[in-house]
């Protein structure tokens, strides 16, 4: 893949804002405002002259009517300059990872050799519709119809119901194509696979723990920017999600929260609603020598995949993986650092399951056994979206900063960057140290 290392991609630097709790310090701010953050803090810490940059890519889900292009509404905030283009991407929980890997793309082609690409989320404001029916009244009113006398307007107010003003149609949290929410499958795969609560919880418990040694000591400071909340003038430095109390004897005693009854997901072992940003700065090799900019690392290689929505919808990052070492000549032995996304305790531990299994390796990822085994040791040891949290959006771009940063520290050759999404997507990226 990589004959000529001048035109390797290059991880220049990866940043994020402070992931917080939605309905929390970020209350007041959209998504842009979020993603301007996180985009002028990678900007300062690169050093690049922004009239360097060539495009830029942010993902996004929930989307604000306002920011359709949210990207660019991101860059002319952070005062780049208007001559360079930016598109919006989305691809649920892994939209930032698409983000990524399209600039990859576009830097391999030729066709630009520097591109800022990530993500943001905002689940403080999200846009809820009006119900249907008031929807098609107005656009009659103002769009199609536009009666224009006192009686035209009065017509088509009949067969209207006072509820038909007043009460908005409910947030999606259900797959389209099974109606089933992301906690149903994640209780489905758990039954299926017989992971027990006791194994969600002890994990659960575990990002937390891991998250809050990583802010104490230090660790996580070189990834995050720190955010100036304008209406407040109080300045974000640190997440907010992970919780030293958070033990799994803690965990263990609350309540189901999709399958009532018999169901082992609860709201303590499932990511939470968050508001956050990140970017990447990405470049061609020949190009940040050229600059004298020093690569953080080099993407080896990457995959999508799909899977089966019904029962596989959360294990993307088994499927993409098993692409991305292949397309990468290298094995699962051969990674030393994982940072993989943490939706429910219930779909990283299946995703292991999957990863170690000689038999769903066979029928399932396409190789002719297992494709290796997950040392827990090497995994998420900064905590992961269970603690740190999850901004749809945004996601992506913690794991790539997360996973630079420690194969630096660590010393370690290669890292992989995993996720899964609604609709049953997976992504994978294969980074190899540039120092």
């Amino acid at each position: 893949m990589n004959t000529d290392n001048q035109d390797r991609v290059a991880v220049i630097d990866a940043c994020r804002t402070p992931f917080l709790r939605s309905g929390t310090a970020y209350y007041d701010l959209m998504a842009w405002e979020l993603g301007r953050c996180a985009v002028k803090g990678l900007i300062a810490r690169s050093g690049i002259e922004p009239s360097q940059i060539d495009y830029v890519i942010m993902g996004t889900v929930m989307a604000d009517v306002k920011t359709t292009n949210v990207a660019r509404e991101i860059m002319l905030g952070a005062g780049l300059p208007g001559s360079i283009p930016a598109h919006t991407c989305s691809a649920a929980c892994v939209s930032a990872n698409i983000a990524i890997t399209s600039a990859c793309d576009m830097i391999k082609s030729g066709e630009v050799d520097t591109v800022i690409a990530g993500g943001t989320e905002s689940m403080s404001d999200p846009a809820i519709k009006i119900s249907k029916r008031y929807r098609r009244f107005l656009t009659d009113l103002t769009l199609y119809r536009r009666p224009k006398s006192f009686l035209g307007k009065v017509k088509l107010l009949r067969g209207m119901k006072l509820t038909d003003f007043i009460a908005p149609e409910k947030p999606a949290i259900a797959e389209y194509s099974t109606g089933l929410s992301m906690g149903a499958n994640a209780e489905r795969l758990a039954r299926r696979l017989g992971i027990t609560r006791k194994e969600q919880d002890d994990y659960a418990a575990r990002s937390h723990r891991l998250a809050v040694e990583a802010i104490k000591n230090g660790s996580m400071k070189r990834e995050v920017v720190p955010v100036v909340v304008p209406q407040t003038g109080k300045a974000v430095t640190e997440d907010n999600g992970p919780r030293a109390d958070a033990t799994a004897e803690k965990l263990a005693a609350m309540k189901p929260a999709f399958d009532k009854r018999y169901g082992t997901v609860t709201a303590a072992n499932s990511s939470f609603l968050t508001d956050g940003a990140s970017a990447v700065l990405l470049m061609k090799e020949a190009k940040a020598r050229s600059l004298g900019l020093k690569p953080q690392a080099f993407i080896r290689s990457y995959a999508q995949a799909g899977s089966d929505p019904w029962e596989e919808l959360l294990l993307g990052p088994a499927f993409a993986a098993a692409r991305a070492l292949q397309k990468g000549g290298i094995n699962l032995a051969d990674i030393k650092v994982l940072e993989i996304h943490e939706a429910f305790a219930a779909q990283i531990l299946a995703n292991i399951r999957y990863m170690e299994s000689e038999k769903w390796g066979r029928e399932s990822l396409g190789l002719a056994g297992k494709m290796g085994t997950i040392d827990l040791d090497l995994l998420n040891t900064r905590g992961g979206s269970l603690s740190i949290g999850h901004p749809f959006g945004a996601t992506g771009g913690r794991l790539i900063a997360s996973c630079c940063n420690r194969m630096q520290e660590e010393n370690a050759q290669f890292g992989l960057v995993a996720g899964c999404g609604a609709g049953a997507v997976g992504n994978a990226i294969i980074l190899e140290n540039a120092q």
